[in-house]
Order: structure tokens, then C-alpha cells, then sequence
């Protein structure tokens, strides 16, 4: 329920929005005002008609920062003719949420009119504090919007998200950007046009760019562009291409080490070493150390890619990686992008066989779905007290007293005689291993190898 301000607080609230930073001030009033996403608020869309019409269900907003979730909320606030509340999940406790559900089904009783929750980080809120809010989204007495830039599905209640519907905001294009950067410039109310700045082509086309898609820091750099660069001789701020490189000197990524950006650069890493594609392992091995990714944990996941991709068609692969990641600890930064280039390359060039890996997954789910059957007596430990009395070890054939260092016998258990788990491909090393196994198990070998000898 919303209550008259007093002058004092009018003041305040109209200071706050003067200096407030360039990218809060120019957030869009109306859904005409907003660019970009036109997938979920093109004209044609439902979430645009439902903002139009002000019949919007509870939503979560997911997407990278930058890209117009809390924007989106506002332009509802100024639309919605419901009473519009927002808090902040990384500060609101239990109190918090209780005054505003209070205030919502008082509002709903007196005056028929529900109550628009805008939670900002809602990834934030805890099991309990977003089981809290359940019933009341239930029930009517309030509509969420949620904002986040977690993945929602790990990150949100199911039942909280059963109930809503998630809209997923994409990084804003490049010319997006662009129109952002000169309406800011331009706009003699909310933005920065009473400065009389103007900026060059380059330096307008290099801040679009390198701001990857993130409106947040492209209005951050040209605000800070505007007010730290004095007038040239004719009265007008000139943002060059020299003053944007300074505003924003390091690219935005969109990598978040807990969240997708983390799971989605490290998936593609693995997928490009494993499809032997050494120039896209290496770029996203630059966008991980760019981004500031745990090295040692890059170099886990060389290893286990060289383990399970290469396998032994080059068992070479696996040495290299466990060397490179003994190589990270002791180095560090920036050393060790290096050390971690050479083993992601030579892993990416290596021939490939999951043989190895599959040979443990195939043995794995027999041992799970049979029942266990003993040890072959012959291989049974023979050296307790009392173990040849029970037969254990006796016939066992020493391998190394026969040709070519083999003998044929029997290891698996009886159930399993001629089970194969492990089938050898013809990828490099592997295909010479294949071609002494089929020797081994062919008659010239039975011949050469028997332990009938």
C-alpha cells in the first residue's frame, strides 16, 4: 500500500535520483522506451501484451547483468495499476518480507488491488525464505518477479518456478549498445546532454563492442568518459577513442564461476579438446584465464579429458596433462597459461579412444547389475597360513615363464568366460594394442602361448 510522502522524504527521493549513477537514471519508462529483447517484448510477444493489458502472472527475469531485468521490472512498475513493491534478496530478511506481505493482502482486502513483488537477486533468498513467499504467490496476494542471473532451475524453489513463467534475457547487440550510448549522450533530462558531449564513430563502435553485450558498463564507461574529460577550444566534450580505451580498459566477460558462464566455457573447452580442435580449446582456455578460472582447476579437467577422450591411443596425453598440472601449482599466474596452453593443445591434436573409459563403464554396470561370483581358485591369494589346504593359487601360471611374457588361462569369473570390456580402437597407440590382443587370442598365438607348453 503506498502512503503520501512528507516533503523531507519528496527531497530526498528527488536528490537520490540526480545522483544516481547514468545507467539507473536511464532506464526506459515505457516498453517503447526499452531495446532489445525483442524475442520476449516484441510487439507481437505475450509478455508484451500482458504488460500492456496489466495482466501479468508472476515471472523470473534470467540473464546476464546488463541486460535489462531490473528494467523491465520498472517499465511494470510504471505500467501496472497494482501497488508495486521491490526488494533486494541479498539485504531483505524474513522481517522485510513480512511487512510487504502484510501490506499486500491489506491492500488486496480494502481495495481489491494486488501487490507486485520485484525480488532483485532472487537467487539470493534461501530454501526457507523463498518457501515463505509460496503461499502468497499462490494465493494471489502477490505477483513475483523474480531477477536473476543464476540459472533459475538450480537456483530457484520448484515450486516458486512452477508457478511462474521464465523469460530468458539475452546479451543486447551491438548496435543495442550503440543506441543506448548516444541516447545517453543525448538526452538533456535523465542522461548527459547538458554536457554538450559528442563522440567519435570509433570510439562509439569500440565501447558497443567491448562492452559484450552488458548496457550496465557501457553507460558506466561513456558517464565516466563525460565527466572526467575537459572541453576542447570549441566548448564541447569530445569522447575519442583514446578516452573510451581508458574508460573501460578491460573487456566485460560474461563468465560467472558459479552460474552458466562457468559450466558453458568449461563444457566447450572439453568438447573442443575432445573434437580435436586446438584453436577453439585454446580460446576458451583464454576466456577461463581471462575471467580469472582457477587454474588448478582447469588442469583437472585436462586430465580427466586426456584420461577419457585420448585415452591410450596417445597414453602420452595423460603424462602431459598431470605434468602440466603439477606444473600450475607450482608457478601460478601468468606463467601458467602456458604450461595449461601446451597441455590443452597436445591433448586437442592426440588421437582419440574412449576404449578405457568405456572398458571401466561397461565392467562398472555388470558388477552392479550381476551377482558377484568368486575368484577364480588359481588366482586366489596363496601366501596366508593354510591357503594351500584350501586350494587357493594352486595351478596358477606364472605369465613371464611363457613366450612373449603370456599364458592363457582363465581370469574372469566362470559366469563371465569370454566377456570383453575393454575393445581397442584403431586411434594411434590403441591400434597396436589391438593387433597384439587379436594375436594373443588367435591359434598362432594359442600355440605359441599355451600353457601346455
Amino acid at each position: 500500500m503506498m502512503y503520501p510522502m512528507d516533503i523531507f522524504e519528496y527531497m530526498e527521493k528527488q536528490e537520490k535520483e540526480k545522483e544516481s549513477p547514468l545507467a539507473s537514471r536511464m532506464r526506459p519508462e515505457s516498453l517503447d522506451e526499452v531495446v532489445g529483447q525483442e524475442h520476449i517484448i516484441g510487439k507481437d510477444k505475450m509478455l508484451y501484451r500482458a504488460i500492456r493489458a496489466d495482466k501479468l502472472g508472476s515471472v523470473i527475469f534470467y540473464g546476464p547483468p546488463g541486460t535489462g531485468k531490473t528494467t523491465l521490472a520498472k517499465v511494470i512498475a510504471h505500467t501496472t495499476k497494482a501497488e508495486f513493491t521491490q526488494i533486494n534478496a541479498t539485504s531483505a530478511g524474513k522481517k522485510d518480507m513480512e511487512v510487504v506481505t502484510k501490506a499486500a493482502k491489506d491492500t488486496l482486502s480494502m481495495y481489491g488491488r494486488r501487490t507486485i513483488l520485484f525480488i532483485d537477486e532472487i537467487h539470493r533468498f534461501n530454501k526457507g525464505q523463498q518457501d515463505y513467499l509460496l503461499p502468497f504467490v499462490e494465493d494471489g496476494t502477490v505477483i513475483l518477479i523474480g531477477a536473476t542471473t543464476e540459472n533459475p532451475y538450480f537456483e530457484v524453489n520448484g515450486a516458486l518456478l512452477s508457478r511462474s513463467i521464465i523469460f530468458e534475457l539475452k546479451p543486447l547487440s551491438k548496435d543495442n549498445i550503440r543506441h543506448l550510448i548516444l541516447r545517453a549522450i543525448e538526452d538533456d533530462r535523465k542522461g548527459l546532454g547538458a554536457y554538450g558531449a559528442v563522440i567519435d564513430e570509433e570510439a562509439l563502435d569500440f565501447l558497443a563492442d567491448v562492452a559484450n553485450g552488458d548496457a550496465r558498463a557501457a553507460l558506466n564507461a561513456i558517464e565516466l568518459g563525460v565527466l572526467t574529460t575537459e572541453p576542447s577550444e570549441d566548448g564541447r566534450i569530445h569522447i575519442t577513442l583514446s578516452v573510451a580505451s581508458e574508460c573501460i580498459q578491460k573487456r566485460v566477460v560474461r563468465y560467472d564461476k558459479g552460474g552458466d558462464g562457468h559450466y558453458d566455457t568449461i563444457s566447450a573447452f572439453i568438447k573442443s579438446m575432445r573434437g580435436s580442435d586446438p584453436d577453439a580449446a585454446v580460446y576458451y582456455l583464454a576466456r577461463m584465464l581471462y575471467a580469472g578460472e582457477d587454474i588448478k582447476f582447469i588442469a583437472r579437467r585436462i586430465m580427466i579429458c586426456a584420461a577419457e577422450d585420448v585415452g591410450i591411443a596417445d597414453p602420452m596425453a595423460l603424462v602431459v596433462a598431470e605434468s602440466a598440472a603439477s606444473a600450475v601449482e607450482r608457478l601460478g599466474m601468468p606463467e601458467s597459461r602456458i604450461v595449461l596452453s601446451q597441455a590443452a593443445v597436445y591433448v586437442a591434436c592426440a588421437p582419440k579412444s574412449n576404449a578405457a573409459y568405456m572398458a571401466v563403464e561397461n565392467a562398472l554396470s555388470m558388477v552392479e547389475k550381476t551377482r558377484t561370483d568368486a575368484v577364480p581358485a588359481h588366482l586366489q591369494d596363496s601366501h596366508y597360513k593354510g591357503s594351500a589346504k584350501l586350494g587357493r593359487g594352486i595351478g596358477y601360471l606364472y605369465a613371464h615363464d611363457y613366450p612373449h611374457h603370456f599364458v592363457r588361462q582363465q581370469y574372469l569369473p566362470d559366469s563371465l568366460v569370454g566377456h570383453r570390456f575393454y575393445e581397442p580402437t584403431e586411434q594411434g597407440k590403441e591400434a597396436e594394442i589391438k593387433r597384439w590382443l587379436e594375436f594373443l587370442r588367435s591359434e598362432e598365438g594359442n600355440a605359441e602361448t599355451s600353457g601346455d607348453a
